[in-house]
C-alpha cells in the first residue's frame, strides 16, 4: 500500500505546487481543514472533511466550496494518495493509526491551550504546506486584533454553556480568551461533571454576570440545544446578562479566536453595573 502511495502519478494540475510543497493535501479534522484552506493554495488541497461546508460549524464554508470531502475513512485517504495528510490528536484515530502503520504518518496537531500555542500551530501549518509567509501574516493578523481589544474595565464573571451545556475548561484555549478580556471563567469556581458539563442548577446557583450562548444559527433544532432554552436561562435573557456568540469562532485555533475576545469585553463593557433583580 505505501508502494502504491510512492509510486502513484500525481494527477495534474492548473495550477501544480511548486517544488519542494506538497500538491495533495488531506486534512482529516475540522481545524485543520480550517488551517489548510487558509494557508495552502486550494490546487494543493486533495480533500478536506464533511465539516468544513457546514457554516453553522465552520469558518471557511465559504473555501470549502467545491472542495472533494471524505469522513475520514482510512480507504478514502489512500485512494486520493495524498503527500500530506493533517489530522488531529482526538478525532479519526483509527485512519491515523493505519496510516502509521504503512508507513505514512500524518502531521497530528494537538490542542494549544493558550495564544502561544494557537500562534505555533499556525506556523507549525504553515511551513507544512509550504507557505510560512502566509502563517506570520496570519499569526499578525491574530496579533492586532488582539491589540485593538479594550478589556472589560471590571472583573465581571462568565459562565459559557454550549449545546449540551458543555463548559470551556480552565487551563484552556477558551479559558485563555475569557481572560484575555478581562473576565473570569466560573466554570473554574464551580466544576463540571465527567463529560466536562455543567448541571443546570450549578449554572443558576453561579450567578454568573454573564452566560455565553450560542448565537441562534438557521437550521433544524436539536435535543443538545433544548437546555439553552430553559426558563432559567431565558430569564438570564430578559435581564441582558446571555451573550450569543457564535461557537465556530471558538471551535479551532485560528486568528478568529481574536474575535472572541473583542466580543466578551465589549459585552462586559455594556453590561450595567448593577444586576437586575
Amino acid at each position: 500500500m505505501v508502494a502504491s502511495l510512492a509510486a502513484s502519478p500525481v494527477p495534474a494540475r492548473e495550477n501544480p505546487a511548486a517544488p519542494g510543497r506538497p500538491s495533495r493535501i488531506v486534512s482529516l479534522n475540522l481545524c485543520a481543514d480550517e488551517l489548510v484552506l487558509r494557508l495552502a493554495d486550494r490546487g494543493q488541497v486533495a480533500a478536506v472533511t464533511y465539516l468544513a461546508g457546514d457554516p453553522r460549524g465552520s469558518t471557511v464554508a465559504a473555501q470549502a466550496a467545491g472542495v472533494p470531502v471524505t469522513r475520514g475513512l482510512a480507504e478514502e485517504i489512500v485512494a486520493l494518495k495524498p503527500d500530506l495528510v493533517i489530522a488531529g490528536a482526538f478525532t479519526t484515530r483509527t485512519t491515523v493509526g493505519l496510516l502509521k502503520r504503512i508507513g505514512f504518518p500524518p502531521l497530528e496537531l494537538g490542542v494549544p491551550a493558550n495564544f502561544d500555542g494557537v500562534r505555533a500551530q499556525i506556523r507549525q501549518v504553515a511551513a507544512a504546506v509550504g507557505h510560512p509567509e502566509r502563517g506570520e501574516a496570519m499569526a499578525a493578523e491574530l496579533d492586532a486584533t488582539l491589540a485593538r481589544v479594550v478589556p472589560a474595565s471590571r472583573l465581571l464573571r462568565v459562565l459559557v454553556l454550549r449545546p449540551n451545556a458543555f463548559t470551556v475548561s480552565p487551563g484552556s484555549l477558551g479559558d485563555a480568551i475569557i481572560r484575555a478580556a478581562g473576565l473570569v471563567n466560573v466554570a473554574a469556581q464551580i466544576g463540571r461533571d465527567r463529560t466536562g458539563s455543567v448541571p443546570l442548577e450549578a449554572a443558576a446557583l453561579a450567578d454568573a454576570d454573564l452566560v455565553v450562548v450560542d448565537a441562534s444559527e438557521t437550521g433544524t433544532p436539536s435535543l443538545a440545544d433544548a437546555l439553552l432554552h430553559h426558563p432559567i436561562l431565558e430569564r438570564l435573557r430578559a435581564q441582558g446578562r446571555t451573550v450569543p456568540i457564535p461557537n465556530r469562532l471558538w471551535t479551532c485555533p485560528g486568528p478568529q479566536v481574536a474575535e472572541v475576545v473583542a466580543r466578551l469585553a465589549a459585552a462586559a463593557r455594556a453590561r450595567t453595573p448593577m444586576k437586575t433583580p
